[in-house]
């Protein structure tokens, strides 16, 4: 049976991607794996070099002034590492979920960290709009995607100081100008690759005016200067990462995917529309294409639903432990028969009940 891998994250990879990777796990460099081969090798120096060079060509920063760098620890860490970097004396954070919430938490054990909206009290089923960002702060933070409650930013504000954005859940998706942004960073688990790395893209410039001292292993400019290889690098994870950008990159980059992606947003979303079984979460004018949260509006069905979309294949259907429900993620790797599978058995659900 063919199986439709709808998990939040880790979360599906191109099939190419993995078969690639999983022959590189076994013989990578005359008959040496890709995970035992030194980091310092020039053969996975070439690996992190062009992951890092795909990563800036298909966000259009080449040559504006910006770094990837291939890290670890996840966003999580990345919370904490921002406000190392960027915070001197006050911080805004727009507050749209869980993951911009824990990012608020990290950002407070430094210095004034204000929230410039939230939508916090309605759940956070919005993207609050229209709040002010004070030209006083060091940097404006946002999450672009929420995986938990299935919410999207749609548009960016022009913001008069740097802006820093959590692109974890949705980088390499859909076009938008990342010039506005000057600092970016995405765990690679949903869009980019397996677990252990994390991307990050930094406007140089921004960098090195804090008073703080920062720990080497904190700091940007370090992974800079060292290439992302100040410490030993998660090599399998980077060198799947550069596969899924190069996947990217042969169709037609982050503008044919974003097509896609669209695509199956629109189907999955009139389903839910049309289908009275089910009821979707998010406002609709900020609902994510990337993580379709919604519920079943009885509860009695709940048994019979589950047993037809396992049955069907689908896997990772449910929602997050703190939501409840149902979450389909769609990223990029995922095909749009795997959302026309799922819409058919909510279909079939409907002319069951």
């Amino acid at each position: 049976m063919k199986r439709h891998n709808f998990s939040a994250g880790p979360c599906v990879l191109p099939k190419a991607v993995i078969e690639k990777a999983s022959q590189a796990v076994l013989d990578y460099d005359n008959g040496l794996s890709l995970i035992e081969i030194s980091h310092r090798s020039k053969a996975f120096v070439d690996v992190m070099e062009k992951a890092r060079t795909l990563a800036l060509e298909l966000l259009g920063l080449e040559g504006k002034g910006y770094k990837a760098l291939f890290l670890q620890g996840g966003a999580s860490t990345q919370f904490l590492m921002v406000a190392l970097n960027l915070l001197e004396k006050r911080a805004g954070y727009l507050n749209t979920g869980t993951w911009s919430t824990k990012a608020i938490k990290e950002a407070k054990i430094f210095d004034d960290i204000y929230e410039v909206a939230s939508s916090e009290s309605a759940g956070f089923n919005y993207i609050p709009k229209g709040y002010d960002i004070p030209e006083n702060y060091d940097y404006f933070h946002c999450t672009s995607n929420n995986t938990i409650f299935g919410t999207q930013m749609k548009t960016f504000p022009d913001a008069p100081i740097p802006m820093v954005c959590d692109m974890s859940s949705d980088i390499f998706s859909r076009t938008l100008d990342f010039t506005k942004f000057d600092l970016i960073y995405a765990g690679a688990q949903k869009n980019l690759g397996p677990a252990g790395t994390t991307l990050v893209v930094v406007r140089e410039d921004i960098l090195g005016k804090v008073s703080r001292k920062i720990p080497s292993m904190m700091d940007y400019k370090t992974h800079i200067s060292k290439g992302s290889m100040f410490n030993t690098p998660p090599v399998f994870a980077v060198y799947t990462s550069m596969l899924t950008l190069e996947w990217l990159k042969n169709k037609g980059g982050i503008a044919a995917i974003e097509e896609e992606n669209e695509k199956k947003a629109r189907l999955m979303y009139s389903e839910l529309d049309l289908n009275p079984l089910f009821k979707g979460y998010a406002v609709k004018e900020d609902r994510s294409y990337m993580n379709a949260t919604f519920t079943l509006e009885n509860e009695n069905l709940k048994e019979t639903f589950d047993t037809m979309w396992k049955e069907a294949g689908i896997n990772g259907l449910n929602g997050h432990r703190s939501v409840g429900g149902y979450r389909a993620s769609m990223y990029n790797a995922l095909t749009l028969e795997s959302v026309q599978v799922l819409v058919e058995v909510m279909s079939e659900l409907e002319r069951k009940a």
